[in-house]
């Protein structure tokens, strides 16, 4: 009975479980017929070969509500065949989609953690859901795994589920990874329930962050609001004793398939694609601005920074052109409904101030990409403009670099976490600094060829070696072993 037990374990121990809010595939219903589509991103890219050589499984929200009633179990042996590997839904109802997703993560969470705290609500509502549907996750989780499987729990919704599986006995290592920035103590503080989270954090034997800054936020919280804790700091990362467990602290800057940016931007079809891009805006260069709906990305002060451009450097008019692309987000929120209005509105103004004859300054696309729209876009760009007012990482800027075997330049937000890697080779901006944005593009404007080759192989070559693989093992690494991997001492 102690082999079989001892192999049972062993086989466990093997197996990784990764648990995000959203499952890698998207549930749908067109007509009366419910559909799954593959997802795309960088995550599901990274982790579905490691689940597939560990046997795994990855558990998330289906994207349904119990009231639909979707024919989830029927509906994904197919996709599972495809994916290969174990897909377990968790399915919410309509009121913890509302309070839970909505409320808590995406109205408390999501800007106070991104220093908006005028756009932050304190509902206690909010805060009962939070707990109640990781709870669901937990429970859902222990009845299909193995106690003593590692499980990796991916970004601020998810907080509370370490400590609920604990408490449901699992004995395996769980680790974290926060997608998103952590604040000051000084924002932090702020939440009613600060403490509450905090202890949920330190449930997992691994707590990931994207940048230096974030960890060393968090390690500050901790001191302040658990003071009899133990902390140890080593060279890239602390270690926290708690009641007899040992915590592992450490960033783990999240990145991109370097190779395969690389590869599709080379692609015969991607370059005719580009060039028929370029064609439309004759004579011009071309800024590209790409995001997601969100108050966080700074689309408003980066149309306002390019209007002061063009005010402060007139002979760039007709010489450049922006072109924004916002991907559709949340955009059932009146929040973000509001948003846009006055992002069309200022466009309109600033278009309308500007325009003449055969040019317009400003190219508004409101709607999703193909891959290859994105590569071709990517390729033509002779600036990419990625103002983010905070974030986590901000992946476009390396997926641009990667895109850009030719040269280019990126102007970048020193308040986005790739701040921290690309600072040698971008532009960094204060986004609130209207004239620094205005002079930066005029800087890129009339960049050398030679100095943009310099630049953009510095950040290509790191991107080359810092890629998604190599931020995958890092971290499955350190959280098996329960120590830093050599090859993320020196991120």
């Amino acid at each position: 009975m102690g082999r079989d037990r001892a192999e049972r374990l062993k086989a466990a121990a093997d197996r990784l479980v990764v648990v995000a809010n959203r499952l890698p595939v998207t549930v749908a219903k067109q007509e009366q017929e419910w559909t799954v589509r593959p997802g795309s991103g960088g995550l599901v890219t990274a982790l579905a070969p490691v689940l597939r050589n560990r046997n795994g499984l990855w558990c998330g929200w289906s994207g349904t509500t119990e009231e639909e009633e979707a024919p989830l179990e029927g509906l994904f042996g197919e996709a599972e065949k495809q994916a290969g590997f174990r897909l377990l839904p968790v399915t919410l109802s309509k009121e913890e989609v509302e309070l839970f997703y909505l409320g808590f993560s995406n109205e408390t969470l999501w800007p106070l953690f991104h220093d908006l705290l005028g756009r932050t609500h304190f509902e206690k509502t909010y805060w009962e859901s939070y707990l109640k549907a990781n709870q669901r996750y937990a429970s859902t989780l222990s009845g299909a795994i193995d106690s003593a499987s590692p499980i990796w729990v991916h970004d601020y919704h998810l907080i509370p589920l370490g400590g609920r599986l604990r408490e449901g006995g699992h004995i395996g290592r769980i680790g974290f990874f926060l997608h998103i920035p952590f604040p000051t103590s000084d924002l932090f503080r702020r939440l009613p329930w600060r403490r509450q989270l905090i202890e949920f954090f330190l449930a997992y034997d691994l707590v990931g962050f994207q940048t230096r800054r974030d960890f060393a936020n968090f390690i500050h919280c901790v001191r302040e609001m658990l003071p009899d804790v133990q902390i140890f700091p080593g060279s890239s990362h602390y270690t926290i004793l708690l009641r007899g467990r040992r915590i592992l602290v450490q960033h783990f800057p999240i990145s991109i398939d370097f190779q395969e940016f690389n590869r599709l931007a080379k692609f015969p079809s991607t370059q005719e694609a580009a060039a028929i891009f370029q064609d439309k805006y004759p004579d011009q260069k071309i800024i590209l601005g790409l995001d997601r709906l969100d108050y966080t990305k700074g689309v408003v002060p980066r149309f306002r920074a390019f209007q002061t451009c063009l005010k402060k450097y007139p002979d760039l008019r007709g010489k450049v052109v922006l072109v924004q692309v916002v991907v559709p987000s949340r955009i059932e929120v009146p929040e973000y409904q509001a948003m846009k209005r006055e992002l069309e509105q200022l466009l309109a103004q600033i278009n309308g101030e500007f325009t003449r004859p055969g040019w317009v300054p400003i190219h508004y696309f409101f709607r999703s990409l193909s891959r290859l729209e994105l590569a071709a876009m990517y390729r033509a760009a002779d600036i990419a403009l990625v103002t983010p007012i905070r974030d986590g990482m901000n992946l476009v800027s390396k997926e641009y670099c990667a895109s850009s075997p030719d040269g280019g330049v990126l102007i970048l937000s020193e308040f986005a976490g790739a701040a921290e890697q690309l600072r040698e080779g971008a532009i960094l901006v204060n986004p609130f600094d209207l004239d620094g944005v205005a002079d930066a593009i005029y800087g890129a404007f009339h960049m050398p060829m030679e100095e943009q080759l310099r630049r953009m192989n510095h950040l290509r070559n790191h991107l080359r070696q810092k890629n998604v693989y190599e931020w995958v093992n890092g971290f499955l690494a350190a959280l098996q072993e329960g120590q830093v991997p050599a090859a993320s001492r020196s991120a």
